[in-house]
């Protein structure tokens, strides 16, 4: 099977042309956790297979490294639409993804070395679409119409969560010393925590002035990861609904920065960042 290893902003998957690979839907979880393996595998937060599409120009299927699959990754949409620009597969700067039936639209930046070259795709924005902040869409337990600024009991600690879905789940906890937090041990508490029913994303967060914050992020079936795009809007989204922060802000992670802005008069959650891909090669199934 031919794979390319891609990363955004260090949050890094396999990324297999599912048209021409055609791997049977039921093999694909087993397959995913041998290929996500960093020490016997590929090595990866886990793999995504691009499909055609009847709603899009493509579809991604996304699965985390435990096998399971994931609705949406905002740093995965992105080196998709590097993929099939690079690989020819569009010749369009703008294009559309399908992931789990939502339809997102992407802008790509491409970056040429001279007149007549095609170039190569260095930046994506992506139009992440409206955040979900009704607590049975998320979904998590609250009494309320949103979770915002609410108390959540983990471990004996009681912390602040302001809880979003991105197209997937996440719980925001604003704190501080997020860099020195023993993030292995809180992270999968959070997870499988039982006010989460399909388990949950969690960004920590430290504010640092009204256009920067520094977040670091559990992702559920993975694990701590260096950067998450949905995450980030998560991260905008409530820092605005909490006024920590302006609608656009520059989100610091532990492998690079991701500019997310929410529209608050259209309701739409814009990302852009960087593509990137590591290495190709082909492997024995």
């Amino acid at each position: 099977m031919k794979f390319t290893k891609m990363h955004g902003c260090g949050n890094d998957y396999i990324y297999v042309d599912g048209a021409r690979e055609r791997i049977p839907e039921e093999e694909r979880p087993e397959l995913v956790r041998r290929l996500s393996d960093r020490h016997f595998g590929i090595g990866g937060d886990g793999v995504i297979f691009i499909q055609p599409s009847d709603i899009a120009d493509f579809e991604m299927q996304m699965y985390n490294a435990d096998g399971s699959r994931a609705e949406m990754c905002g740093n995965g949409i992105r080196c998709v639409a590097k993929y099939v620009y690079d690989k020819g597969l569009t010749d369009q700067e703008r294009i559309t993804v399908a992931s789990c039936g939502k339809v997102k639209e992407l802008e790509l930046f491409v970056e040429r070395a001279g007149a007549g070259d095609r170039g190569a795709v260095a930046r994506v924005r992506v139009n992440m679409g409206s955040p979900v902040l009704a607590p049975e869409e998320i979904p998590v337990k609250a009494a309320g119409e949103s979770a915002v600024d609410e108390p959540i009991l983990v471990d004996g600690t009681e912390y602040r969560m302001t809880c979003v879905s991105m197209g997937n789940p996440h719980a925001v906890i604003f704190m501080e010393g997020v860099g020195g937090l023993a993030l292995e041990q809180i992270g999968p508490k959070f997870e499988t925590h039982e006010r989460f029913p399909r388990r949950t994303n969690t960004e920590f967060v430290e504010v640092r002035d009204r256009r920067h914050v520094f977040m670091r992020v559990w992702e559920r079936g993975t694990g701590e990861t260096l950067a998450c795009g949905t995450g980030c809007c998560a991260t905008a989204v409530a820092c605005v609904l909490t006024g920590k922060t302006d609608r656009r802000v520059t989100v610091k992670l532990l492998g690079g920065e991701l500019v997310i802005r929410w529209d608050r008069e259209r309701d739409l959650v814009y990302m852009t960042g960087p593509a990137t891909t590591v290495f190709e090669g082909e492997i024995d199934l």
